[in-house]
C-alpha cells in the first residue's frame, strides 16, 4: 500500500513539508543556508519553498535577522491534533475555571522535542497579566511546567532532556549548577509541584504541577502565571495550589487517570 501511495508523491510538496520539519530541532530560528545545507536543496529553492510557507502562515520571517521560525497555521494544526487526542478538548474549560477562580492566567503545556510547548491558555482579567504564550516553546530547565515534567519523568528520559537543553542565565534566579538542577528537581518530586521564581521572566512567577494518562505518564502540565507583587507565598499555599491540583487531577481523570489526587 505504501508503494502504491509513493507513485502519486509530488516532489515540491515532499520538499516543504522537509523544510517544515527541519524546525522540529532544538532552535527555533533558521537561516535559508542552513536549511539548504541540511536538505541539500538549492538556495532559491528553500526561498521559494520559504515564501511559499510564509504566504500561508506555516512560517513567519523574523524582520530583525531574516531567519525563519514557525508561525500560527503550524500550531494550529498541532492544536488540531491535540484536540483530536482529546487533552486540549478536556482541558480548556478546566483551565479556564482555574484561571477564574485565581484571577491569573493559566497555561497548558505539552513537553516535545525536549522543549515545552505552551499549547492553550486562559488569560486573567487582571489589567496587570501576563500575556498569551500560545505557540510559544521554551526550556525546560527554567519554566514551572518543564521543571514539574521533567521531575516525574523515569530517569532516562529526564537525562536525555536535560542533556540536549542548555543552563542558559537568563536571570539572577536561573539555576545554573547542573547537580543544583537535579537536586532541585527531587524536590519537586517530593512536593508534587514546580515554581518558576523570576528565572525566565523578570517579575513573574509561575506556579505547576503535572497532569497523567490512563497508564500513569506525565504527559502534559498546568501552570499558573501572574506578576510577582501577587504571586506570593501565602497565595501559593492557600489559594493557588489547591485549586492547581484540583484542575490537574480533573484533567488526568478525563482523559484516563484512575489514581488520586
Amino acid at each position: 500500500m505504501k508503494q502504491a501511495k509513493e507513485k502519486y508523491s509530488i516532489q515540491a510538496v515532499e520538499n516543504a513539508l522537509e523544510v517544515l520539519e527541519q524546525f522540529k530541532g532544538k532552535r527555533a530560528e533558521l537561516g535559508i543556508s542552513e536549511i539548504s545545507r541540511a536538505l541539500g536543496l538549492q538556495k532559491n529553492n528553500v526561498f521559494r519553498l520559504l515564501a511559499t510557507l510564509e504566504a500561508k502562515g506555516y512560517v513567519e520571517q523574523n524582520p530583525n535577522n531574516e531567519s525563519y521560525r514557525l508561525g500560527i497555521r503550524a500550531l494550529e494544526l498541532g492544536k488540531a491534533f491535540l484536540s483530536h487526542t482529546g487533552l486540549i478538548r478536556v482541558a480548556q474549560e478546566r483551565i479556564r475555571l482555574l484561571s477564574s477562580q485565581v484571577e491569573e492566567t493559566v497555561y497548558l503545556g505539552i513537553m516535545k522535542d525536549a522543549r515545552v510547548y505552551y499549547v492553550e491558555d486562559a488569560e486573567s482579567s487582571q489589567p496587570l497579566r501576563v500575556a498569551s504564550r500560545i505557540g510559544t516553546r521554551l526550556s525546560p530547565l527554567c519554566t514551572a511546567m518543564g521543571k514539574v515534567m521533567l521531575a516525574f519523568y523515569e530517569e532516562n528520559e529526564r537525562e536525555r532532556i536535560i542533556g540536549l537543553n542548555h543552563f542558559v542565565r537568563h536571570l539572577p534566579n536561573t539555576i545554573m549548577d547542573p547537580q543544583e538542577f537535579r537536586h532541585h528537581l527531587t524536590e519537586i518530586r517530593e512536593q508534587g509541584w514546580a515554581l518558576d521564581n523570576e528565572e525566565m521572566d523578570p517579575g513573574v512567577i509561575c506556579v505547576a504541577a503535572p497532569v497523567r494518562d490512563y497508564e500513569e505518564r506525565i504527559v502534559a502540565a498546568v501552570s499558573i502565571s501572574g506578576p510577582a507583587t501577587r504571586i506570593v507565598k501565602p497565595a501559593i499555599e492557600e489559594k493557588l495550589l489547591p485549586r492547581l491540583k484540583e484542575c490537574c487531577f480533573e484533567i488526568s481523570r478525563a482523559i484516563g487517570f484512575s489514581g488520586g489526587l
